[in-house]
């Protein structure tokens, strides 16, 4: 079996529950740092063990231009790779070849496009996702999707969301053809990665309805809710999230892709949502924007050139325990890269702890929005 799911206790919507993966065993519900090219930016691996990382992002489009799947499946896939040895999961690309406007054209079968690097042309179609992601060996694979832009029109959604459903069959069906070509790992013999299918349907209620219901006809292990964090209103991002969350099966982990600040995580956890993911922490840290239990912070103001603080008098991570806020200043004012690494060890560090303690208090069936242990946000 490569994926088990079980959830031991419920808090109003929330879930706290184990996700088994090949390479980890997950709990839920989650936060997955990004590393979009085989690289949490700023992070070693070693580091990201000690924050208690247990599953990481992956990029396919970006792996796949360099430095190339089948160079990475030649070296035993991902996780050797990188040399991370705990859970992978790796978008299908399809958001970020549909990010190129320009560079891009979309027909049935699949995507031209040119690359961002040095304007090449590609092509990837739905089994050729699933081919790159096979290689690159990871626990979960995502179908190839069409990321609906924001706003669009009903016509433009229902299109849309019918070529990706169209393309959902299309990848689960190569998927279960040619999974077992993944790379060999000996440490995890007979374990075959997963493939999650993608709600789309833009912000209308009614498509996002459907999709859910078409895909779960089609019997994915998990089920992510995507085209979110587009531009849209954030109270928009939370009745879409609400509206999806019924019409998908309660004994399969419910992903939602590219979410968010601390509190929207948290949020959407009380609500049923079991794994996110978001570039915010890493991106955020390095221009300097520190979260901490007492809300955002930028490290670069002057207030901060004297403080021997703490970024963060609650938080127990390395960078909190110790150096000083106005060491920390200083870096960012020098541009020294050591400002990065140490500002997203935090982040990450409050984003990972912040789950947590969501965790502890779904496990104790305790209202998830007040009270401690959750630090404020």
């Amino acid at each position: 079996m490569s994926l088990s799911f079980q959830i031991h206790t419920t808090s109003g919507k929330g879930r706290r529950g184990t996700m088994i993966l090949p390479h980890a065993a997950v709990e839920t519900p989650v936060f997955m740092p990004v590393g979009t090219v085989a690289s949490v930016k700023a992070v070693p691996q070693h580091l990201l063990e000690e924050l208690g990382a247990r599953i990481i992002l992956g990029n396919t489009y970006h792996l796949y231009l360099r430095p190339g799947h089948e160079l990475i499946r030649r070296m035993g896939g991902l996780h050797r790779f990188m040399s991370w040895h705990r859970a992978i999961l790796t978008d299908s690309g399809g958001f970020q070849v549909f990010s190129l406007n320009e560079l891009r054209k979309v027909t049935e079968d699949g995507v031209q496009f040119r690359s961002h690097l040095d304007g090449g042309a590609h092509f990837f179609s739905p089994e050729h996702s699933m081919d790159v992601q096979i290689a690159l060996g990871s626990d979960i694979a995502m179908a190839f999707d069409e990321c609906t832009e924001y706003p669009a029109d009903y016509a433009r959604a229902r299109k849309s969301l019918d070529l990706t459903l169209r393309w959902a069959e299309r990848s689960k069906r190569h998927f279960d053809a040619h999974k077992q070509e993944r790379p060999w790992d000996e440490s995890f013999p007979g374990q075959t990665p997963n493939l999650f299918g993608i709600v789309q349907g833009g912000m209308y209620k009614d498509l996002r309805r459907e999709a859910a219901e078409r895909l779960v006809e089609m019997d994915f292990p998990g089920y992510a809710i995507g085209g979110l964090s587009v531009g849209e209103p954030r109270e928009l991002t939370r009745e879409i999230i609400a509206e999806t969350l019924p019409y998908l099966p309660k004994d399969k982990p419910r992903y939602v892709m590219g979410v968010g600040y601390p509190d929207e995580i948290v949020e959407y956890a009380e609500m049923g949502v079991d794994m996110m993911d978001c570039v915010l922490p890493t991106r955020a840290a390095r221009h300097g924007l520190i979260f901490t239990s007492e809300g955002r912070l930028n490290i670069k103001n002057r207030r901060f050139a004297e403080d021997q603080g703490p970024l963060d008098p609650e938080c127990g991570c390395m960078v909190c325990q110790r150096y000083s806020r106005a060491y920390l200043r200083h870096l960012m004012a020098s541009q020294e890269p050591l400002a990065a690494v140490l500002n997203t060890l935090h982040n990450l560090a409050f984003y990972l702890d912040t789950m947590q303690k969501l965790r502890d208090r779904l496990e104790a069936g305790q209202p998830v929005a007040s009270g401690s242990p959750l630090p404020p946000l």
